[in-house]
């Protein structure tokens, strides 16, 4: 199998998509050290790691391989959709938000689509159109269409995430039940996208079996003059597995790490149900008692 580093160190590693993440993390914590309000020790971390994970979805050599192997693809969206948005609405502190918020339009906005039935079928439906054949491979090949696809899957990916865990006052949050109804329900409405890929008899994505397609979204990520320079004949070039093994794989792995997240979630919610069921029965208790 032929090496990642035959693509060269901005293909592999993105310095500017890294420089750009570097600034955004040290205007958060310029903005939280110059506030008044208080910023929490696990909010800052929760937004580095967040950031941490964005840039190894985005910037680094993961990136590349998932123009390569269509199984990176799919991990690389499992963590830039299903683990970096809820990180993010948690490490960003509320008055951050609120701030932002001020502007009516994105508040309302905001508050219409992050309504729980309208976050979930925005959420799922862009979701599973990018993975249509037809328009992956067409978004796959345009540098313009597919930052325009991935920025609105991204967004609403945290549309989908804020009824779950955003602490913004004026902003409802799902509770107890309808947490759980939430949660089954986003993890049914995905499973059509994953079944469509896993079951499929054939390579579904041109742009992983076609040699011309594969080069011309190849170039989204390696400079032109990198390319030119390589004798290259197919992703079969970087990997073992069969086109369609490999895209099988892809959408187990989907699968899976989106029933560990949402399973992680699940538990989470039922330790905070614990707990306030608990807090009630102890202030029942000493209500009586007094």
């Amino acid at each position: 199998m032929m090496p990642l580093s035959i693509f060269g160190f901005e293909a592999m590693w993105s310095p500017y998509f890294f420089v750009s993440l570097v600034a955004v993390t040290i205007v958060y914590f310029w903005l939280v050290n110059r506030s008044k309000e208080q910023t929490t020790t696990k909010q800052k971390t929760l937004f580095v790691t967040a950031i941490v994970l964005l840039y190894i979805s985005k910037g680094s050599p993961v990136d590349l391989l998932g123009h390569l192997m269509f199984s990176a693809h799919m991990t690389q969206m499992a963590v830039l959709y299903l683990i970096v948005p809820p990180l993010l609405i948690k490490g960003i502190p509320s008055w951050m938000f609120e701030a932002v918020f001020r502007i009516r339009m994105i508040r309302s906005i905001v508050a219409f689509t992050t309504k729980p039935l309208i976050a979930l079928f925005l959420f799922n439906g862009i979701f599973s159109l990018y993975h249509v054949p037809l328009i992956f491979d067409v978004v796959k090949t345009n540098m313009w269409l597919h930052a325009l696809m991935t920025t609105a899957i991204f967004i609403a990916a945290m549309m989908m995430w804020w009824p779950l865990v955003n602490d913004v006052h004026g902003f409802p949050r799902l509770s107890g039940v309808k947490k759980v109804g939430y949660i089954f329900a986003d993890g049914v409405l995905l499973t059509p996208a994953c079944a469509l890929i896993i079951f499929a008899d054939t390579p579904l994505y041109a742009t992983y079996y076609d040699p011309a397609a594969w080069m011309n979204a190849l170039a989204l990520c390696v400079p032109q003059s990198t390319l030119a320079s390589l004798e290259l004949s197919g992703p079969e070039m970087f990997s073992s597995m069969s086109l369609l093994h490999d895209q099988q794989l892809g959408g187990v792995l989907m699968k899976v790490i989106q029933e560990i997240v949402y399973g992680v979630m699940l538990f989470y919610v039922f330790i905070e149900w614990y707990r306030k069921e608990r807090d009630e029965e102890n202030m029942a208790i000493q209500s009586t008692k007094s």
